[in-house]
């Protein structure tokens, strides 16, 4: 992600992880959309679960005891997803499966030889994404969780599901 210019800063998000379920605390870039009012939307995809997605808008203010601007609440959402992306050993090799992802147009960002993060931007079928994740974890090559999936992502494994049954019962 871009984080040069006037503009962007870094933005501290504190959460309670459903994915590690623990008390998180990561600090991400974030643009400034409108100064007045706090708002700023995110240029980072999260590393460890928080319910927000790249592209999302928030509010944040400077909190004096973090002593950084600190998210308070997303106010508007991108439709945009994250999901994040665990190998199943350490033979597995992390930067090939990411590559078969960013073919299909995912962008990611690796934590470390076995973890990373991956943005499912809004305009891609997420079924055609979960399909593949599905494989791959089948194969005992990861393990995935979905943190943060729009409504748009959630709509279009309801309608691959749906088109299932409906193929099945002809």
């Amino acid at each position: 992600m871009t984080n040069s210019g006037d503009n962007y800063s870094k933005v501290l998000f504190r959460y309670h992880s459903k994915v590690l379920n623990e008390e998180i605390v990561e600090t991400m870039w974030a643009i400034l959309v409108d100064k007045k009012n706090g708002i700023y939307k995110l240029d980072s995809i999260p590393f460890y679960g928080a319910e927000i997605a790249t592209g999302d808008e928030f509010f944040a203010e400077y909190d004096e005891a973090e002593q950084m601007a600190t998210y308070r609440m997303t106010t508007k959402f991108s439709g945009n997803s994250v999901v994040l992306v665990s190998m199943a050993n350490d033979k597995i090799n992390k930067e090939g499966i990411r590559n078969e992802f960013k073919k299909l147009n995912c962008a990611s960002e690796g934590l470390n030889d076995s973890y990373f993060s991956m943005e499912i931007l809004e305009n891609i079928d997420y079924s055609i994404i979960k399909k593949r994740l599905e494989e791959y974890e089948t194969q005992g090559l990861i393990e995935y969780a979905e943190p943060c999936l729009s409504e748009k992502h959630h709509h279009d494994i309801n309608n691959q599901q749906s088109e299932l049954k409906t193929s099945s019962n002809i």
